[in-house]
């Protein structure tokens, strides 16, 4: 007699015949250990990724630097890395550098200082990297390069490192070199001399943090470089290292990572690189591009933080899933302890890490992320299949003996759309050293001695809000506590607080873009300066503030409405651009580039005096006025239709900017 069974019969008959076959994995330290683990973490910058995060008001900003950097409450991350500003545009925005000349040191700038401090007051263990991605134009003699007078480049680099010490109290334990080009040994070995020189010789040197190669094979062969260099650090390596880096014998980082938005698929992007990395890498550290999205979300690579806070005006923001995914990994783990050699991947796909602490504990992470519930922005993923198995885990050696081990789970549950994250779950008991999972698709599992974790939260923050409509700032802040003001996000320049002392007018404190010369950096910077601000959905709305050029003749300045792009998109920014000029005149563009002319004429301002600019956009088009005055008016503005309002310069030139308001419908 022939049995007959429907498809959807011999699918659950198939499934269960493939759980009930377990596949054993043995972990085991008898024949040795791994790698020594260094850590997981975020990077703050590359460019001015927590820029709004500053923004936020208490306690809502501590809650957030809670999830991120508190242990046993969140990510607790292991790991801070941020950019040494240089002025420059380096993704998302500029960030100020410590030495904006040569003769110029001041170590309060910019917000990343705060936020070390910030890390450091919640896990006085974090380990703290800097790198810079860009210099002050200074540095470069006139070239848009760094490298080509090194003992400058190293002293830079050094002072930022002296100045973290004198001023903030805080070690910096890495320092990472980078370029998009060449990689320069030379520079490598005396930035090591210049900090042996000062003292330093605890800060050890990140190379190239950038690619496997050539970094790898110069190491092999230049014995003085070897010594220099402490570990490869390489940008979105795809889980996979060389053998030449292998070779080396050094620490293997995956010193930037992920780069993804972090919906579900972020956080399985993230589940997949924490595990793999080790397992196919042999990666011991692991550093998210970013540690949070605070940055306007219609910059480049939006939302492609650990977390979410980018509307500080209302003090939302959001707890994504890469948060918990990463709590399975540094809740239960410290830098220091040690990987088993016995790590891999599953038989029916997924992979397992184990780490030990060499005092009996055993952390066991698990990740069954499937193909396309595991995509990162970058290298492309092959194909690959994974499928509910039952897996059993055999403790040997030291571990034998361990009888109970905390689990925790984490299910993404695409199909339902109910996800439910970083759940505690019974102890599992052990049987002979013993366990069996009923592993299914796109889930991660932490099985551990350790009882410390915990799931932390707060009260649901205030809800999402757009920016405000009704917008003023009059920078009169004696002693702001950042050198940016609230919500501007500079894209190319630097816009600082600015308290003239000589000025007993009604324009004492004001906001200045304060550099004269083109920084050097990898990414498209515009040869103009500029500031962006408020929502990205604007279409119909007034921008005023009173300006102040400071370059006789040839200065300039403007505000601006419905500006389109951002980041590395700046150089080609369209929107409705109002500029005055020192000489005398006007002129109104379609574009940052000022190539686009749509009205232009004689406007009487100069440099060294105060003159108020008002700009109107309605539907197809704008108007000007100049002191209260009409100056212009229905110039016809087809595209874009909406974007933010800005400021900004017509060069790199010192120029003031006061009293700014916007008022949108």
């Amino acid at each position: 007699m022939e049995l007959l069974f429907s498809p959807l019969t011999l699918y659950f008959l198939t499934l269960t015949l493939r759980l009930c076959s377990a596949e054993t994995y043995v972990l085991d330290d008898k024949n040795g250990l791994g790698r020594v683990f260094d850590g997981i973490g975020g990077l703050s910058g590359g460019g001015a990724t927590s820029r709004l995060l500053v923004n936020y008001d208490e306690p809502y900003r501590s809650q957030i630097l809670d999830y991120l950097f508190k242990p046993n409450f969140g990510a607790s991350l292991h790991i801070l890395k941020v950019e040494i500003g240089g002025d420059a545009q380096t993704t998302d925005g500029t960030e100020p550098s410590h030495m904006h000349y040569e003769d110029d040191e001041n170590y309060f700038r910019g917000y990343e200082w705060w936020l070390m401090k910030e890390a450091k007051k919640r896990n006085p263990n974090i380990t703290l990297i800097g790198l810079p991605w860009a210099f002050p134009g200074w540095v470069g003699r006139g070239k848009n390069w760094p490298f080509d007078f090194p003992d400058i480049t190293a002293a830079y680099v050094v002072n930022w490192i002296l100045g973290a010490k004198q001023h903030h109290d805080l070690d910096i334990q890495y320092v990472g070199i980078w370029n998009e080009r060449n990689f320069d040994s030379k520079y490598v070995k005396l930035l090591r001399y210049t900090l042996d020189k000062q003292g330093l010789e605890n800060v050890r040197i990140i190379a190239s943090d950038n690619q496997w190669e050539p970094i790898s094979l110069y190491v092999l062969q230049d014995p003085e470089l070897s010594a220099a260099v402490d570990v490869l650090g390489a940008h979105y390596p795809g889980t996979n290292t060389v053998l030449d880096a292998l070779k080396t014998q050094k620490a293997l980082w995956s010193s930037e990572d992920y780069s993804t938005v972090n919906d579900k698929v972020g956080g399985g992007c993230w589940a997949r690189i924490l595990n793999q990395n080790y397992v196919n890498g042999l990666m011991t550290a692991t550093i998210s591009w970013n540690l949070i999205a605070s940055y306007y979300d219609d910059l480049p690579f939006g939302r492609d933080g650990l977390m979410t806070a980018e509307e500080p005006w209302s003090n939302n923001y959001v707890v994504e899933s890469p948060i918990w995914i990463t709590a399975h990994t540094t809740q239960f783990t410290q830098p220091g302890w040690t990987y088993l050699q016995t790590v891999g991947h599953l038989v029916q796909g997924g992979s397992y890490v184990a780490l030990t602490d060499g005092k009996g504990n055993l952390t066991v992470v698990i990740e069954t992320m499937t193909h396309d519930h595991s995509v990162c922005i970058r290298p492309p993923l092959l194909p690959f299949n994974v499928t509910a198995q039952n897996a059993t885990f055999h403790l040997k050696g030291s571990f034998a003996s361990i009888k109970e081990l905390q689990i925790w789970r984490s299910q993404f549950n695409f199909q339902s759309k109910k996800p439910v994250f970083f759940e505690k779950l019974s102890p599992l008991t052990l049987l002979d050293g013993s366990f069996s999972l009923e592993l299914h698709e796109d889930e991660v599992y932490t099985m551990t001695t350790m009882k410390t974790g915990l799931k932390g939260s707060f009260p649901d923050p205030p809800p999402s809000s757009r920016f405000p409509k009704v917008y003023k700032d009059d920078f009169n802040n004696k002693n702001p506590p950042f050198s940016e003001a609230p919500n501007f996000a500079d894209q190319t320049g630097v816009f600082e607080y600015y308290q003239n002392v000589s000025d007993p007018g009604p324009h004492v404190f004001t906001l200045r873009q304060i550099l004269t010369q083109i920084p050097i950096t990898w990414a498209a910077d515009a040869d103009q300066a500029i500031s962006v601000v408020g929502d990205y959905e604007w279409q119909n709305l007034t921008v005023s503030c009173d300006v102040f050029m400071e370059k006789v003749k040839t200065g300039g300045v403007f505000i601006a409405a419905r500006v389109d792009k951002g980041g590395q998109s700046i150089r080609s920014a369209r929107g409705v651009f109002y500029w005055v000029f020192a000489d005398g005149t006007y002129k109104v563009t379609n574009d940052l580039a000022g190539r686009t002319v749509l009205a232009e004429g004689q406007s009487g301002t100069h440099a060294y005096r105060w003159h108020t600019l008002t700009l109107t956009v309605q539907g197809q088009y704008a108007s000007g006025f100049l002191n209260g005055y009409p100056l212009w008016k229905n110039a016809v503005v087809l595209a874009p239709k909406h974007g933010w309002a800005a400021i900004g310069t017509n060069s790199y030139e010192l120029a003031q900017f006061d009293n700014f308001a916007v008022e949108a419908e």
